[in-house]
């Protein structure tokens, strides 16, 4: 029983008999889902499927039923939850900056591959957008919902959706029959001085057949990078030839001794010469391409600082142009102005001008007259 971040429950809260036999029940029968919690990769349930494959059991169909309603089966529950054999969690939902987060810790793929594969690629994925159903409707698999783990605060079973996280985990019979078979193995070997005699010449030479089968695969892949090297010089890397190609592969014992031969040409006018020339040309264009652009670059910062240089001249030669603004007229200006526009204003339409004169200059000349 697995006992991460609980400890061991005392003698008063172990689990009774009924209940393991409940908790091994619902586990083969009720539907889990794995995710990781706590740093540990854990299986969980939800509690209305619990409660339902429960009503359905031995213990609410039998003689002597021990569950009659969904109120009894969940008070069952929450004493196997009291007892530690699963807790209640509670579900978050993962959000795409998390999972952005997650996916560029990952290791970032090779972009060095072959020209060949990629066009594969693009051409399989454009097919794969072109193709519809008979209705029109595009064949997208729905995306998943990702949800997380966490610990909730309330450990109380309830007959809801929740998530509970099991957290017993009876070991499998044959992990025990393993552990039997390895002890006595070891013992035996142990024990090898004292084998009947014509035991122990039957495990000599079953291990001298081991050692030569060994042998014989080590000559083997020596033999074939010789002969492939010869082949290779003489005919001046045009030709390859492989003897038991998936000898050192990663495949089974029987796939890895056929086909017995794989030979290639690849000299001129063959299909890896046509798809070196491929790659090459499309290199060659790559670099045209980024020429061009640098060169329509370049042109277009000349004509943007040509522009700049006319609009720069075109203002230092409107502002030498311009006039300076009128000075404030000072009071005396100001009054000087103002008599010469009163002046202006007695004159007669005849375009004569009248003179002042005072009132006894005008009694004196007239005494005279």
């Amino acid at each position: 029983m697995r006992e991460f971040e609980f400890g061991e429950p005392s003698e008063s809260e172990k689990p009774t008999s009924e209940e393991y036999a409940v908790a091994k029940w619902l586990k083969a029968n009720v539907p889990t889902k794995k995710t990781k919690f706590l740093n540990h990769h854990v299986e969980y349930f939800t509690g209305t499927r619990a409660v339902d494959a429960l009503l359905t059991s031995k213990w609410a169909t039998g003689k002597n039923p021990i569950f009659t309603t969904r109120h009894d089966i969940t008070d069952f529950l929450h004493l196997m939850l009291l007892h530690k054999l699963f807790h209640r969690a509670k579900k978050v939902p993962v959000t795409e900056q998390e999972l952005k987060g997650k996916s560029r810790k990952k290791d970032v793929e090779k972009t060095s591959k072959s020209g060949d594969e990629q066009d594969e690629k693009n051409q399989s994925a454009c097919e794969g957008k072109e193709t519809k159903d008979k209705d029109g409707k595009d064949n997208k698999e729905k995306k998943k919902r990702k949800i997380r783990l966490e610990m909730h605060m309330e450990q109380v079973f309830l007959d809801t959706n929740d998530a509970y996280v099991w957290l017993y985990d009876p070991m499998p019979w044959y992990y025990w029959l393993c552990g039997a078979l390895l002890l006595v193995g070891t013992v035996g070997v142990c024990m090898f001085p004292l084998w009947p005699a014509t035991v122990r010449k039957g495990v000599y030479y079953l291990s001298i057949a081991a050692a030569g089968f060994l042998v014989l695969i080590i000559a083997l892949a020596v033999l074939r990078v010789v002969v492939f090297c010869t082949v290779w010089v003489a005919t001046l890397a045009r030709h390859h030839l492989w003897l038991l190609p998936n000898l050192t592969e990663d495949v089974g014992f029987f796939a890895s001794f056929w086909p017995l031969y794989k030979y290639e040409y690849r000299g001129p006018g063959s299909e890896s010469d046509k798809s070196s020339k491929s790659k090459k040309k499309r290199k060659k264009e790559k670099h045209s391409d980024d020429e061009e652009e640098k060169t329509a670059l370049m042109k277009e910062t000349e004509v943007k600082d040509v522009k700049e240089k006319k609009v720069v001249t075109e203002t230092t030669d409107t502002t030498d142009n311009k006039e300076e603004p009128p000075q404030p007229e000072t009071s005396e200006q100001t009054d000087k102005l103002s008599e010469s526009e009163s002046e202006n204003s007695q004159r007669s339409s005849t375009d004569r001008d009248f003179e002042m004169i005072d009132t006894a200059d005008v009694e004196e000349n007239a005494h005279t007259h």
